[in-house]
């Protein structure tokens, strides 16, 4: 029997830690149904994450908090929280750690002489703009950080409270140095209320992209992740929706379902869509050479087959039509400066 569904949570259990010989089952009536969100101070000494993988278009990225309270029941993030000793089910999206120094860090590492100017991703594991954001604003202080050197940022999202920032990101680009990435997945709010149950509601999401395109901030739309069976239908509207709104871009990435988080789907698929679990599994297995999750290169983002093929066209026809992606999200770091440079500069007249 699959476990109950927890109000405002996308999982319902705590998976084995696949690190951990030993794993705590907690008898049924202890079990906690209304869940509290823990936040634990995070000591990393950097904030600087390097990327290795081609299929990512950054190189370093800012990850302000480990785990995430908008508990989506897909997130291939979940897995992270096993290097912690943790379960990729309800602790991640409840024991939430907390990179109080972030911005501190930021700042030692743009001032070395060894830091390139480039784009720093804001998110790409887990979201910047989650809950406990509007009340700590540790994303904000990074960015105010960012917006002092003048270093270019992308930001990545499913959060309303993105907009809250949006004089900052105004100021970057001005200078060619700011672009946000705006995650919609449906746009059907009982469907993203069960799935993504602490994000924001698919039209707070489009408002979002409306709001900061009236402000001169480049807006991609990322169609993500497309589950096959479930949401694949909804590209074109989707697309529509965005693009409307001023969304100039768009991209897409198919289910990804890594070690634990194949269980954890499988658990929401059975509680709250159980009449569409086997077709859902069904068709990400066409697109995974018959397995729920492949790690190689290039194909793991947008999957392999027919079916896979199918949802790429479908999408890149709809962008086409729609005008998308003529633009470029180029970010330039022409704008980059240390502090007092600048001011080097001025004792040379002309």
């Amino acid at each position: 029997m699959p476990s109950e569904p927890l109000r405002g949570r996308g999982a319902a259990e705590n998976p084995a830690n696949r690190f951990e010989a030993i794993h705590y089952v907690p008898d049924p009536e202890d079990q906690e149904t209304h869940p509290d969100t823990r936040l634990y101070r995070d000591t990393s000494r950097t904030i600087l994450a390097r990327n290795q993988s081609p299929d990512v278009g950054f190189e370093f990225s800012i990850n302000p908090y480990r785990g995430c309270e908008h508990g989506c029941s897909y997130c291939y993030a979940r897995p992270y929280h096993e290097y912690l000793g943790l379960s990729a089910g309800l602790d991640f999206e409840t024991r939430i750690l907390v990179k109080e120094d972030a911005p501190q860090l930021l700042r030692q590492e743009l001032l070395s002489p060894k830091w390139e100017p480039q784009t720093i991703a804001i998110s790409g594991v887990t979201d910047a703009y989650q809950p406990a954001e509007r009340r700590l604003g540790i994303t904000r202080a990074c960015l105010e950080v960012l917006v002092e050197f003048g270093n270019p940022a992308a930001v990545v999202t499913k959060n309303y409270l993105v907009t809250r920032d949006a004089d900052l990101l105004s100021e970057l680009a001005e200078k060619d140095a700011a672009s946000v990435n705006l995650s919609i997945t449906t746009l059907d709010p009982k469907l993203q209320r069960s799935m993504e149950p602490r994000a924001s509601t698919p039209s707070a999401r489009l408002a979002a992209v409306r709001e900061l395109s009236e402000q001169g901030i480049p807006v991609r739309v990322m169609v993500g992740p497309v589950i096959p069976g479930l949401t694949d239908h909804e590209i074109p509207s989707i697309l529509k929706a965005a693009s409307e709104a001023g969304a100039i871009a768009a991209a897409y990435i198919l289910l990804r379902l890594p070690y634990g988080v194949k269980e954890i789907f499988e658990a929401w698929l059975e509680r709250c869509y159980p009449e569409r679990k086997q077709r859902v599994l069904n068709r990400v297995r066409e697109t995974r050479e018959g397995s729920l999750y492949s790690s190689e290169f290039h194909d793991r983002m947008k999957g392999t087959g027919v079916y896979a093929r199918q949802i790429g066209e479908l999408f890149q026809v709809t962008c086409r039509r729609l005008g998308l992606n003529r633009k470029s999200m180029a970010l330039s770091t022409a704008a980059f400066r240390r502090p007092g440079e600048h001011r080097q500069l001025d004792l040379f007249p002309g």
